[in-house]
Order: C-alpha cells, then sequence, then structure tokens
C-alpha cells in the first residue's frame, strides 16, 4: 500500500484526489496538509494537520496541487525530509522552479503543468510539428475558467517550449503574449501565447502552424478535472519506485 500526503486537499484537484484515491488500488490517503481548517469532512483516520514535518512523515509520497507559495513552503521542507513529490501546481516563478531542480537532487520529484495523457502526447506532437513544418507561423491560444488566476496557463508556456525546441530557439527571446497597437508585422521565429478566460471552462489548448494556402491546428480539451488528478495518482504510483532525479509526465508515460 502506498500511502500518499495531498498537499492542497481544499483546491479543486486536491478534492478530487481525496475522492479518486478511494478507488484506487494499493494506495490511500494518509495525510493530508491544511493552513486552515479543511471545509468539509473526511475520513477520521486520515491525518489531518498544519505541521509541515509531521505531514511529510505520514506518507510515502506527496501529491500537490497547492498555490505556488504554499508549494515553496513544501518543498524548503522536503529538502529537509525528502519524500517522492508529484508536483501539479503551476505558476511557479524562477526561484520556486529553482527549488524543485534542488529537491530532485536529493528525492524522486516529478513536476509537470499538465497531468493528462492527451497534453503529454501533444506536446510531443508539437515538438515533431514544429521542426518538420520550417517556415509555418507558430500561435498559441488556451481557453481557462474565469478563477484561473496565472497568465498563460503553464500547459502553454511548456507547449511553447515544445514547439521552440523543435526549432532550436529559445523560447525566453521569441515568446510573446499579447499584442496591442500598431506594432507592425508578425516577426518570423515568434511564438505567441494568448490566453482567454470566461466561464467554467476545465482547459483548452489549440496550437496552430499558419502558412500561406494552409494550416494545421492540434487541439486539447479537457472535460473534466479528473483528468489532472487521475494523471497524478497514476504519476504517484510510478514515482514510487524511481531513484533522485527531476521527472517529467512524459517519463511517466513513456513517451
Amino acid at each position: 500500500m502506498i500511502n500518499v500526503g495531498v498537499f492542497g486537499a481544499s483546491g479543486r484537484v486536491g478534492k478530487l484526489l481525496l475522492d479518486d484515491l478511494k478507488q484506487t488500488e494499493r494506495m490511500s490517503v494518509s495525510t493530508v496538509f491544511v493552513r486552515n481548517e479543511l471545509d468539509f469532512s473526511i475520513d477520521p483516520s486520515i491525518l489531518i494537520t498544519s505541521c509541515m514535518e509531521s505531514f511529510l512523515k505520514a506518507c510515502d509520497i506527496v501529491i500537490d496541487f497547492s498555490l505556488p507559495e504554499a508549494c515553496e513552503i513544501l518543498l524548503e521542507q522536503a529538502i529537509k525530509t525528502p519524500k517522492p513529490l508529484v508536483i501539479g501546481t503551476t505558476g511557479l516563478n524562477t526561484h520556486q522552479l529553482n527549488l524543485v531542480k534542488q529537491a530532485s537532487q536529493v528525492m524522486p520529484v516529478l513536476y509537470a503543468t499538465n497531468m493528462s495523457l492527451g497534453v503529454a502526447l501533444l506536446n510531443k506532437l508539437v515538438y515533431q510539428a514544429s521542426a518538420v513544418l520550417e517556415g509555418f507561423d507558430i500561435e498559441i491560444v488556451e481557453m481557462h475558467h474565469r478563477h484561473k488566476k496565472d497568465a498563460p496557463s503553464g500547459t502553454a508556456l511548456t507547449l511553447s517550449e515544445s514547439a521552440a525546441k523543435g526549432r532550436n530557439l529559445d523560447i525566453e527571446n521569441v515568446r510573446i503574449s499579447g499584442r496591442d497597437g500598431n506594432i507592425g508585422e508578425r516577426t518570423k521565429d515568434e511564438i505567441s501565447v494568448m490566453a482567454l478566460r470566461g466561464g467554467d471552462i476545465v482547459g483548452r489548448h489549440t496550437v496552430g502552424f499558419y502558412n500561406d494556402g494552409e494550416f494545421i491546428e492540434l487541439n486539447h480539451t479537457a472535460t473534466s478535472r479528473n483528468t489532472f488528478s487521475k494523471g497524478a495518482i497514476r504519476a504517484g504510483r510510478w514515482l514510487k519506485n524511481q531513484e533522485a532525479g527531476l521527472y517529467s509526465i512524459s517519463d511517466c508515460l513513456e513517451l
């Protein structure tokens, strides 16, 4: 039995993790970390704690869907008390991403901006298409619900990195995330990443390759957040037996 610590249990995906783990063989929730009280009831056998050290000691792996600031605290403590970490929190800043890399030196860490199988495959297809479709303009559009705080989405940024790698470009030099006013013509190498927000859209990402006379669009639509929770559970089962290092969802799925 793999004992799972859920970090960010009160969030949208965190609540789904608690439900989905009930239906998962050989895995169960042993503890949840909360800064305040939970606003819903859970199995009384599960340890609810605001002590990070107790939380880490009570589980075999941690699955994190929280906020960047909370994830930072988790990483700082996990470096002292190593534990396999599945991190699905998006919007991490440079310091927090460096903490992810530092933590991976002493424990297995799987960091993914999207835990779904479909998006993992989409990243691979985007890389291949970008390399083959030389001269095609690359435009990425992502759509999410009105409550999402970070923009562009972590998934869209990862897709832009896949596109840039396909053309041996540094994404930091070619990405733009807004157009306004008389800005001139589109440059040859730029990769656009645009964000739309509204309603209750779980997530939709479109990567378009546009040329004179033809275009190709690759789409992924998430219709349920269970896609992310179940993907994270699968990643956690796999990560439990890995050596220290930084892994992606593609490593887990062997893509």
